[in-house]
C-alpha cells in the first residue's frame, strides 16, 4: 500500500453532510465522544441533556451557524425583566437559512430573581440557539445517546415538569413502538451509536408515518443491542413491504 493511499484512508472528515448516512454515523460517534469528554451535559432526573455548546458543536461540524435575528425587550418595569430572542440557522455551504427558533427568559423564573438584565437577555439568546438546533438536529443528538432537549430549556422547569412521565401500557400498542415491559428489560449492553443511527436513518423513510417515528424515537436510548437489532430488521421489512404495496397500487 502506497503512502498516498494510507493518507487517504486516514483522512478525517472535517465537515459532515447530514444527508450522507456514512457521515451521519461518524458525526453521532464524534458527538458522543466530544460531549462526554468535555462534560457538555447535565443529568436531570436520571437523563442526560446536552448544553448549548454541544448543540453548537454539532451544528459547526455541519457548517450550520446561529444568527441572532432579533432580541425583544418585554420587561414590565421594575416587576419583571423579560426578553425574547429569535435565532436563525445559516448553512455556510448552501448559503441558505435552514432553521429557526425563539425563546424567552424572565427574572421571575425559579433561581433567576437576582439576575441582572444582561444575564436575562443572554439566556434568552442561549435558549433560542439551542431550540433552533433542536428543531433540525434532535435525532443526531438522540443517536449520540442524549435527550433531544437542550439543557438550558430544562433549567426553568419545575421538578414535576422535568420528571419523566410514567406511560400507561396499552394493549393496542403500535407494532413499531419501542416501549418495553418490565419483563423485557434485561442486563445487556445498550444499543451502540451505530445501531441507533441506522434506526434513525430508516425512520426517515417516507413510508414510515410521523406517529410511528415519534413512538420509536421516544424510547430509543433505552434499547439494548438485541432489541436494536430486532428493530432494525423490523423496520427494513416494513419499508420493503410498504414499498411493494405502493408500487402495485
Amino acid at each position: 500500500m502506497s503512502p498516498q493511499t494510507k493518507n487517504i484512508e486516514k483522512k478525517v472528515i472535517e465537515n459532515y453532510d447530514i444527508a450522507n448516512s456514512y457521515e451521519t454515523l461518524h458525526l453521532a460517534q464524534d458527538l458522543a465522544r466530544f460531549i462526554k469528554e468535555n462534560k457538555l451535559f447535565h443529568n436531570i432526573q436520571g437523563k442526560a441533556y446536552v448544553n448549548v455548546e454541544g448543540w453548537q458543536y454539532a451544528g459547526a461540524r455541519l457548517g450550520i451557524v446561529p444568527v441572532i435575528e432579533a432580541l425583544t425587550n418585554y420587561s414590565t418595569g421594575e416587576k419583571e425583566i423579560k426578553y425574547q430572542a429569535l435565532v436563525k440557522l445559516f448553512d455556510l455551504k448552501s448559503q441558505q437559512t435552514v432553521g429557526s427558533g425563539f425563546a424567552i427568559c424572565s427574572n421571575l423564573e425559579n433561581g433567576k430573581r437576582n439576575y441582572q438584565e444582561f444575564a436575562i437577555a443572554s439566556m434568552a439568546q442561549t435558549r433560542a440557539i439551542g431550540k433552533a438546533y433542536r428543531n433540525i438536529l434532535a435525532w443526531i443528538i438522540r443517536a449520540a445517546g442524549y435527550e433531544p432537549t437542550p439543557a438550558e430549556e430544562m433549567d426553568y422547569m419545575s421538578k414535576d415538569e422535568a420528571a419523566p412521565i410514567e406511560k400507561e401500557k396499552r394493549a393496542d400498542r403500535a407494532p413499531l413502538s419501542l416501549e418495553k415491559s418490565k419483563q423485557e428489560i434485561i442486563s445487556e449492553k445498550l444499543a451502540s451509536v451505530k445501531q441507533k443511527t441506522e434506526i434513525l436513518l430508516l425512520l426517515n423513510n417516507k413510508v414510515i408515518t410521523k406517529d410511528e417515528k415519534n413512538k420509536m424515537i421516544e424510547n430509543i436510548n433505552d434499547l439494548n443491542e438485541v432489541r436494536a437489532t430486532q428493530a432494525i430488521a423490523r423496520l427494513k421489512k416494513v419499508i420493503k413491504d410498504r414499498d411493494v404495496t405502493s408500487q402495485t397500487v
